[in-house]
């Protein structure tokens, strides 16, 4: 059971919750590079200009500063140059690419997993201080749509390797959603997105209502936005229902014809996982295609947990572009689920495998030579840190979670004992290995139950 941290929003984990978020990360990593993505890391800080580029979200920034400001020193919005926490990974990312243009290979498949700094109200699933885990593909001057499906499969294969409830990877796509509304005369898409943003959160009678009162919709309008909003599918039956609406615009069958790519594909690798929701906005200008959001089942008030979109112009360097379509994890948010619905635990709450106990204080050093010929083997080992009877040293053991304790007799022999059965054994430091699954901590999945 994840504690409260003293510093509201920023969780700090016990050496066994920290096990089971090392096991998340380890995942993640593991699932990228499998699919050839590279591993960056970008500094935390960036200019205030920078970070303001992705919309106004400047309440949530955290601007640095000195204690002892520099006289006349400008401060926050009024200082583009004033430096600021990342939020998130997606604009330093950006940066990064157009700074390193010339030294990446394109398209740049990229992963991140690193922490970000959000100045939000801290409640059940959300963080001040918290880990983000992005991947990204990046073109120069195009991309193929391709990378949109593909980032989909990636994503649902590293979410199903996690020991959490099923998920559901809710994908939409932008041009489909502004052709429609282009072709029922709603001009100002991205108001009508932003309203389609808040339907989970204030229901669909408010979402009509605001569509008229700040966009000046018709309540035919309305009724017709919502009637696709509320359209979701496991399968490409999603294409029939639209054009059942009786709407025609090219811009929506492009959208169309790409979100059946990914729908298609998805039902055939990861049947159930994915599923066309063409409710999803995303309510952030810079998507311009695909968009995902990602919820458990079960757990929705949790929010999503992963999303993303495809992007065409985050990134440019005077008329060249780098098109991209990445997807963020939000991991600290997973792992307060995990741990406070003990979802998975670990095996123990220390690395340790063997405690190497000492006879006589004078035998410290020769232990830690059998040490060493136990960790060259990949055995994580601890040697006693005084002579005690061996009793205390095995209780020493016991309390720390460490499975098995080393003896070295008078005669030079050697015996480990398992204080979980209480078996032991002779052993030979050269060659005694542990059972696979104490050689390492193991994260074990609970029963996740979908409610």
């Amino acid at each position: 059971m994840a504690r409260k941290a003293s510093l509201s929003g920023f969780p700090e984990w016990l050496p066994q919750e920290r096990l089971v978020e090392l096991h998340v990360l380890d995942v993640l990593r593991r699932t990228f590079e499998l699919h050839g993505f590279s591993n960056i890391e970008t500094r935390a800080v960036e200019t205030v200009g920078q970070l303001l580029r992705k919309g106004e979200i400047d309440k949530e920034v955290y601007a640095l500063s000195r204690l002892q400001a520099e006289e006349g020193e400008a401060s926050g919005k009024e200082d583009p140059n004033q430096l600021a926490l990342h939020f998130d990974l997606t604009v330093p990312f950006a940066r990064y690419v157009v700074e390193n243009a010339g030294h990446l290979s394109f398209p740049f498949r990229r992963y991140q997993i690193q922490k970000v700094w959000r100045g939000e109200r801290p409640q059940e699933g959300r963080a001040r201080e918290f880990t983000q885990a992005d991947i990204d593909v990046v073109g120069d001057g195009d991309l193929p749509f391709r990378y949109d499906v593909e980032l989909a499969l990636v994503i649902a294969e590293a979410l199903g390797a996690l020991p959490i409830p099923e998920f559901k990877i809710r994908v939409n796509n932008r041009k489909l959603a502004e052709g429609f509304y282009r072709g029922i005369g709603l001009e100002d898409t991205a108001g009508v997105l932003r309203s389609i943003d808040k339907l989970e959160k204030i229901g669909a009678q408010r979402v009509a209502e605001l569509l008229q009162e700040e966009l000046g919709a018709t309540a035919e309008q309305a009724e017709a936005a919502l009637k696709l909003a509320s359209i979701r599918t496991e399968d490409t039956s999603f294409v029939e229902q639209v054009r059942a609406l009786g709407v025609s615009n090219d811009l929506l069958e492009e959208g169309l014809d790409e979100l059946f790519q990914v729908i298609s594909e998805a039902s055939r690798r990861a049947p159930g996982r994915v599923l066309a929701d063409l409710s999803i906005a995303r309510g952030l200008d810079y998507y311009t295609g695909t968009v995902y959001e990602t919820v458990l089942v079960g757990h929705e008030a949790l929010g999503s947990i992963c999303s993303g979109g495809r992007y065409d112009s985050l990134a440019s360097k005077g008329s060249r572009t780098f098109p991209g379509v990445g997807l963020s994890i939000g991991v600290t948010r997973l792992v307060m689920r995990i741990l406070s619905q003990d979802f998975a635990s670990a095996s123990r709450s220390v690395p340790t495998t063997v405690l190497l106990t000492l006879a006589t204080d004078e035998s410290w050093s020769e232990a830690q030579d059998i040490a060493a010929q136990l960790r060259s083997r990949g055995i994580s080992v601890e040697v006693a840190p005084k002579a005690e009877k061996f009793g205390k040293q095995i209780k020493f053991a016991d309390r720390r979670g460490i499975p098995f304790v080393w003896f070295t007799r008078e005669d030079g022999s050697h015996e480990v004992k398992d204080i979980r059965s209480g078996d032991q054994v002779p052993a030979d430091p050269a060659l005694w290995t542990p059972p696979a699954e104490d050689l390492t901590v193991q994260v074990t999945p609970a029963s996740v139950p979908t409610a």
